[in-house]
């Protein structure tokens, strides 16, 4: 049965060409039609643009919400490049500097490492209770903000550290530093 179709084919377009003779025989060799690049290369450089500028988002949304934890030392060292930029900083409390304002309300003092004292405002009517001023000294503080240009620190939270340890041996704690008094206020 397929004999039979293909020679009604070949005979219908046989009389198909005798009927149309501009009808133009298409080349044999004839490679086909390539596809079009410029749709590949246009969805590329779109993907490409997409990606760096999430890349960019990233990089420069990061850095400004990045915040650095250095001592006083190196903050006081390097506080050109970091005036201005969310700092976190470690030090010691000097004995004898917390004070309390009622108004406004801020609490001022000031910290240092091995070398120069930074002093600290920090404009909150509440401190953690382990932030004490102990005349002996010791006691640790973690405070973040902004380094201003003056040399001054603007803290928006301060963190003291407990220098107590607890042994579970004898159930005690040792070591810590106790609050002592009332603070100071002016």
């Amino acid at each position: 049965m397929s004999k039979k179709l293909d020679e009604e084919l070949a005979q219908a377009l046989s009389l198909a060409e005798q009927d149309s003779p501009a009808v133009v025989k298409p080349a044999a060799a004839s490679p086909p039609p390539k596809p079009r690049p410029s749709r590949s290369i246009g969805l590329l450089a779109t993907l490409l643009v997409m990606v760096g500028a999430l890349v960019a988002l990233f990089l420069v949304g990061f850095k400004e919400a990045a915040v650095y934890a250095t001592p006083v030392d190196q903050l006081l060292a390097a506080k050109d490049k970091l005036a201005g930029r969310k700092v976190r900083v470690e030090g010691e409390l000097v004995p004898g500097t917390l004070v309390k304002r009622d108004e406004p309300c801020e609490y001022r003092f000031q910290i240092h490492g091995t070398q120069a004292p930074l002093p600290v405002r920090y404009a909150q009517c509440v401190i953690p209770d382990t932030f004490r001023d102990v005349p002996s000294g010791g006691v640790q503080v973690t405070v973040e903000g902004t380094l201003t240009p003056e040399g001054n620190f603007e803290a928006s939270l301060v963190m003291a550290k407990c220098t107590s340890k607890y042994d579970p041996n004898t159930h005690e704690i040792k070591g810590g530093v106790a609050a002592e008094g009332p603070l100071s206020s002016n």
